[in-house]
């Protein structure tokens, strides 16, 4: 989904260029023919695709300075270029207070326009980023800063809110890195506790040993090597939120021992003479069954019941295509900045071809995949050849190489041997020597009967299979069974150059 970009200029023509131009620089172009008309587009549906406004600064009934007045209380983050006539210096300085974020001289230079729509989109999109994160670590962060555009996430949405409204205990289910808990600092973040300490504990990755103590706390001496006293999760989390992750891990035992801190609001540390009074919101999520789970006898019938009062499924993402544009351009402008690349979206082909796979690692394993792109992208836009991975894995994508004639000289293998690969005895043959498409062999030993190294052994059979398959990477990869990265540098390893890779 491309970036919109309001155009308000009274000017036909101006709007024609104006409009070409956006376009040309791969944004959505969207069209004012007055400044009324502009207020009206941004507090339509259409409005929230805008990112940028190119503003011009004369006009009738409602000038430039007039519509930036207006659109301060309306979008008052929203990045505006404004233009201006040749000598119009005090004007520009008005519009400079006014709100105005940079401005250009009619006639516009291409140019000029292009490397500031894309500076201040960059720079608004970080500008959001670090609002949203200090969100997050104030406990602020709320369901507008979630990415819900699916009728699944919608639905999601409409329930944290509901639960937000209580203390009651919430369940989140769903598949692992869908965002369980995004969707519980939402809950925190709309409740009476935002603001409060939201602690979290992945109840899968602590030692068994060591459960009742992280949840509960210790005094010092209580047991070997309780050098000091340990304040419990409970208790750091107390007047906030905790959130138990994969809480469906806990053992048995601590089962019973959390089940009565959620019926009397107060804990036991190990060693302490008396209980501990908590004030503590639950919020659990799991990837589990956990139906089967109690039907089984892994988890007591009566913590489930205690926890999934109120339950929400988050859905996996390959139920959710419309969020993965938006996610896709999300990730693209927090990891360009990150990393300091100037991609700045993603072709329609590309992301056609990431909505028809499956993602069995969700948005986690999206974050990754656009990380990866981001890392490796040579133009400002990501392509099917920036996810060789999902290319290989989505019917009717192939990342496209270049193809390039054979070299007349083969480099050839050692000869002489008397063992080869798959073969009891056959003749020896370099990796150019094939019999009907087929390879006579790859040497195994040396000429003085020795073994050969493992690593000379790869190497040549990375080089016949470059030949084989006249440098097809996808091909190559496929075939000997490992990734296009893990390839590429085994090659740069082997110091092979475009000509021997079949690459020009």
């Amino acid at each position: 989904m491309a970036t919109g970009i309001l155009i308000v200029e009274d000017d036909p023509t101006q709007r024609r260029i104006l409009e070409e131009l956006i376009r040309r620089f791969g944004y959505e172009a969207v069209v004012a023919e007055n400044a009324m008309k502009g207020l009206e587009i941004l507090a339509s549906p259409v409005g929230k695709r805008v990112q940028l406004i190119v503003l011009d600064l004369i006009m009738p009934e409602m000038d430039g300075l007039e519509f930036l007045e207006k659109l301060s209380s309306q979008r008052p983050d929203m990045p505006v270029v404004v233009q201006t006539a040749q000598g119009s210096i005090e004007m520009v300085v008005k519009a400079m207070r006014a709100g105005a974020d940079d401005f250009v001289v009619k006639p516009v230079n291409p140019e000029r326009l292009k490397v500031s729509i894309q500076n201040l989109i960059k720079v608004n999109a970080l500008t959001e980023e670090v609002k949203r994160l200090n969100k997050k670590v104030k406990g602020a962060l709320s369901f507008d800063d979630i990415i819900a555009e699916s009728p699944g996430m919608q639905q999601v949405v409409r329930l944290g809110r509901r639960a937000a409204g209580s203390s009651i205990p919430v369940l989140i289910e769903g598949e692992s890195g869908v965002g369980k808990e995004v969707v519980a600092r939402a809950i925190q973040g709309e409740s009476q506790r935002a603001g409060k300490p939201f602690v979290t504990v992945n109840c899968g990755a602590i030692p068994e040993n060591l459960v009742e103590s992280t949840l509960f706390g210790h005094e010092k001496g209580s047991f070997t090597g309780a050098i000091s006293k340990h304040m419990g999760k409970f208790q750091e989390a107390s007047g906030g939120t905790l959130f138990l992750d994969e809480v469906a891990e806990l053992p048995l035992d601590m089962q019973v021992k959390l089940l009565r801190v959620l019926q009397e609001g107060e804990v036991d540390p190990i060693g302490a003479r008396k209980p501990v009074k908590v004030d503590v919101r639950i919020i659990s999520a799991t990837n589990r069954n956990m139906i089967e789970m109690v039907k089984e006898g892994t988890f007591r019938e009566d913590l489930y019941y205690r926890l999934n009062v109120f339950p929400i499924m988050v859905p996996p993402l390959r139920k959710r295509a419309a969020d993965i544009g938006p996610l896709v351009q999300h990730f693209i402008t927090r990891f360009a900045a990150e990393e300091g690349r100037k991609v700045r979206g993603i072709s329609a082909e590309a992301l056609q071809m990431l909505k028809a796979y499956a993602w069995p690692g969700n948005v986690r394993q999206l974050e990754n995949t656009v990380f990866r792109a981001i890392v490796l992208a040579e133009s400002d836009v990501l392509t099917v050849d920036d996810f060789p991975q999902i290319a290989s894995l989505v019917e009717g994508y192939e990342v496209s190489v270049p193809e390039a004639p054979r070299p007349a000289a083969e480099p050839a293998l050692p000869k002489g041997a008397e063992a080869v690969i798959g073969m009891e005895s056959p003749p020896v043959a370099s990796a150019g020597q094939v019999a009907d498409g087929v390879a006579l062999g790859i040497p195994a030993v040396t000429e003085g009967g020795h073994i050969r190294r493992l690593e000379d052994v790869e190497n040549d059979m990375i080089r016949l299979a470059l030949q084989r398959y006249r440098g097809q990477m996808s091909q190559v990869a496929r075939k000997l069974g490992i990734g296009r990265s893990t390839l590429y540098r085994k090659i740069r390893a082997m110091g092979l150059d475009g000509a021997e890779t079949g690459r020009s």
